[in-house]
């Protein structure tokens, strides 16, 4: 069984800094990390595979060249291969124009059973890149799965979370899950895992080498653009009321309701 992990490169900080001339995250200087929900698909396929008996998992990402790091700890984890698509031709992407860049780089790669990702990149939080890949690749999608069920050579069957609840759901393969927190626990990278991980070159693939359309990648090719993004502006406003606790209640809901009118 061959199965196919997409991974992302994200910052490992909260104070992200926006910059105001290309509203695009100014990712120098902060350290990057595995997008965490990723780490979770990399465990999935690695504890498939080791059930199965034999297998190959591969980890593939999109960024800069510096997104080496990130695939090389997929690799110190277990993973048997890893490809980076890194073009200046692919900046600017949005999760339309990414999922049609990924998708032709696993058309590219190998033929594949299964398909496994993140939830969703913490970064960007769209949760569209997986759904999009499935639906370039046309094959069966399901989204939030906590716990795969059973797995053989010709479906799968999962646990996949709902408001309410979950539900179970088995679809044939190939297929693209896309996974959360709940369903593993990542495992740390083995000493020797780290040491094959430094000697481990990963191929960098072009737009080039994956023969994508040039009107559907990058910037060109993304169906939406961010005008604009700022820090929301934090107010510190604020009002003693004094008095004993019955008047006190009532001078409160008297201004929460003169901020009510006044939104309305």
């Amino acid at each position: 069984m061959r199965i196919i992990v997409c991974v992302k490169q994200v910052p490992d900080t909260t104070e992200v800094k926006i910059n105001p001339e290309t509203n695009t995250l100014i990712r120098e200087g902060v350290e990057s990390i595995v997008n965490p929900f990723d780490l979770h698909a990399v465990e999935e396929a690695l504890k498939i595979k080791e059930n199965v008996g034999s297998g190959e998992v591969i980890a593939i990402s999109m960024g800069p060249p510096q997104a080496k790091d990130a695939l090389k700890e997929t690799i110190a984890m277990g993973v048997d291969k890893a490809y980076l698509l890194s073009d200046t031709e692919f900046a600017g992407a949005d999760t339309l124009a990414t999922s049609y860049t990924l998708s032709m780089a696993i058309r590219k790669i190998a033929d594949f059973d299964l398909i496994i990702c993140g939830k969703q990149a913490i970064d960007g939080d769209t949760a569209q890149v997986g759904p999009g890949l499935a639906g370039h690749l046309d094959i069966p999608q399901i989204a939030y799965v906590r716990k795969i069920e059973k797995i053989d050579k010709t479906s799968v069957m999962v646990q996949r979370i709902t408001e309410d609840g979950y539900e179970i759901i088995e679809t044939p393969l190939p297929a693209l899950l896309t996974v959360v927190k709940d369903i593993n626990i990542p495992r740390l990278p083995t000493l020797r895992g780290k040491l094959i991980s430094k000697k481990v070159e990963i191929p960098i693939l072009t737009h080039h080498d994956i023969r994508t359309d040039s009107d559907r990648i990058g910037l060109s090719g993304s169906a939406t653009l961010v005008i604009k993004i700022f820090s929301p502006e934090i107010k510190k406003d604020s009002k003693i009321f004094k008095g004993d606790l019955e008047s006190s209640v009532n001078k409160v809901a008297d201004a929460l309701k003169e901020i009510l009118e006044h939104i309305k």
